[in-house]
């Protein structure tokens, strides 16, 4: 059995899903989804439900052999030990080590496993890219709207753009580590994209339409695709993979939007950081094909 704890986004949880799923099928045995992260969350909720993922969420009975005691002490240290060093602890628990690195761990890793990470790259899954592909496929039809836009993404050049914003704004710490798209940076995109399409229509997607709508103004037709309030996301992940291009933020919910289109011709650009802070290594976060600006 293959177990992956859940946490984060939706973005997030489709990147731990995706690792997990592989490792799953090289094992021949069960994928199960731990969800009691979200248990403890006050803004996020599990939020696979939407795709056509293979759903199978792990009980209290899975988990038991895998939960430390929760009073500090003896018995807890003991436990930790006995899980590491596998002395009667038949299950392998793997711990990502450092945030946007590949952990070559993962792919040698053998049943029974618990994966707790992020696990931010596609060499993680790559190699089962179309299995990815249809379990991330959005389950239910498309409602009216989103109808109405993705027959003006078949019909254009189109380009999705998408900004992130929410806490990487309002909160302090992480504004520091993730403010990396300014306006300044999608203006440049945009030129870079200008000079590759003869009819660029660019679909913007945020979590604050208008911060967008006050803040970003370009040459080219535009349509703002996000409302207050806020569409589902899912519906959002929909139209964002239809569209033919994309301009990603730091955000792994836009980084799947991109990837989850399957054309080899695609142009997608990212920032050239993913964080501010240089100490983290972030070449695997990016696939080789993309542009970083």
């Amino acid at each position: 059995m293959v177990i992956v704890r859940l946490m984060g986004g939706l973005g997030n949880q489709m990147f731990q899903y995706a690792a997990a799923r592989r490792v799953a099928l090289t094992n021949k045995v069960p994928l199960k989804l731990d969800v009691s992260w979200f248990a403890r969350s006050r803004d996020r909720a599990y939020a696979l439900h939407a795709l056509s993922i293979q759903e199978a969420f792990a009980s209290p009975d899975d988990l038991r052999p895998l939960t430390a005691p929760s009073a500090r002490g003896l018995e807890r240290l003991v436990f930790r030990l006995r899980r590491r060093f596998k002395i009667g602890h038949r299950w392998t628990w793997i711990q990502e080590r450092r945030l946007s690195r590949f952990d070559r761990r993962l792919l040698a890793a053998t049943s029974p496993v618990y994966l707790d990470g992020y696990w931010q790259s596609e060499r993680y899954f790559g190699d089962i890219a179309d299995t990815i592909r249809r379990d991330f496929t959005i389950a239910a039809p498309a409602d009216g709207r989103s109808r109405e836009i993705l027959d003006q993404i078949v019909a254009t050049e189109s380009v999705s753009v998408h900004v992130r914003r929410g806490d990487y704004v309002s909160d302090a710490r992480k504004s520091t580590a993730r403010s990396v798209c300014t306006p300044d940076y999608y203006r440049r995109c945009v030129t870079r994209i200008a000079e590759r399409l003869a009819h660029p229509h660019l679909f913007l997607f945020s979590d604050d339409p208008p911060w967008v709508s006050a803040n970003l103004r370009f040459e080219h037709p535009t349509t703002l695709v996000s409302t207050v309030p806020a569409r589902p996301e899912h519906e959002d992940l929909r139209l964002m993979s239809a569209c033919r291009h994309h301009i990603i933020a730091n955000s792994s919910f836009s980084w799947w939007g991109a990837w989850l289109n399957p054309s080899c011709d695609k142009l997608v650009l990212a920032p050239r950081r993913w964080m501010n802070d240089r100490r983290v290594d972030d070449r695997d976060v990016v696939p080789p094909s993309w542009v970083r600006v």
